[in-house]
């Protein structure tokens, strides 16, 4: 049930990897424009460069070595460092690379996708990229396993999640009931269940309820009433949790308020200025 990863402040990425053909289409984009790129250099530097390809000059060779290296991986490991894990290609099909962990990719994540791209994409057209890549659980290519990153989706596609509700049968005994604070993998597993229930098997949906429910049970004392439903156990809990954490915050807020009034104010009952 884990689409996503859990970091340490509770808060879930949403890191679903992308697609083989959306990855590939991203590709092709970037290859347009580095090509442009590339033409647009060469072309610049034809009147000393074209020229020694054809007579051996060694600074014309050098030249074109040099533009080469630094249009198929200067140029992109500079945009991936700078946009953290964006190029054009990824902006106009809605991905981006991240480190296994969810995090932003750095210049030394970028640099060793762009120099083993240079064999993988560049040496091969791609093929070795597209077998890797289409073998993996992640889509992950050569450079992706060298650099620890991988390609996620970051709009389009995602289904809406049914809402969190209290039963009403259920509100008197969770407004009451004691419950402990949930691990946030075990929250996270019964939100996406509840939030996904309507598309699973009924047999897959009553076992995973059922499974979730004794283990949140663990968290509440006194349990539900007897026969309760495991799936509206699972709303009356998280609700019930949502609405008591909510409540905290905004007495925290409302305590933090009064103590900035009291170091604002002046001492020994002086009265403030007024304007």
């Amino acid at each position: 049930m884990q689409d996503g990863i859990l970091i340490g402040e509770g808060v879930v990425l949403d890191a679903r990897p992308a697609s083989f053909v959306t990855r590939a289409l991203s590709w092709v984009l970037d290859l347009v424009v580095i090509a442009i790129l590339l033409w647009a250099l060469i072309a610049a530097t034809a009147q000393w460069l074209v020229p020694g390809l054809f007579t051996g000059d060694a600074a014309s060779a050098i030249t074109f070595v040099v533009v080469t290296v630094v249009v198929t991986v200067g140029i992109p490991t500079t945009v991936e460092t700078l946009s953290r894990g964006r190029s054009l290609g990824k902006l106009a099909t809605g991905i981006r690379i991240v480190r296994d962990d969810g995090g932003p990719v750095r210049f030394r994540h970028a640099f060793v996708r762009a120099l083993v791209g240079v064999i993988e994409l560049w040496g091969t057209t791609g093929g070795i990229a597209a077998i890797v890549s289409l073998s993996n659980t992640k889509g992950k290519r050569l450079g992706d396993l060298a650099a620890g990153t991988y390609a996620i989706r970051v709009r389009g596609g995602r289904q809406e999640s049914a809402p969190v509700v209290m039963p009403p049968t259920l509100a008197g005994w969770a407004h009451t009931a004691d419950m402990r604070r949930l691990p946030d993998g075990l929250a996270l597993a019964a939100r996406r269940l509840l939030g996904r229930a309507d598309r699973l098997a009924p047999a897959s949906r009553a076992r995973l309820a059922d499974d979730l429910a004794a283990r949140v049970e663990r968290y509440v004392a006194p349990g539900p009433p007897p026969g309760t439903h495991p799936e509206l156990f699972l709303h009356a809990v998280l609700a019930e949790r949502r609405d008591r954490e909510w409540a905290a915050a905004q007495r925290e807020q409302s305590r933090a308020r009064e103590q900035a009034a009291l170091l604002h104010r002046l001492p020994y009952s002086v009265p403030d200025p007024r304007d």
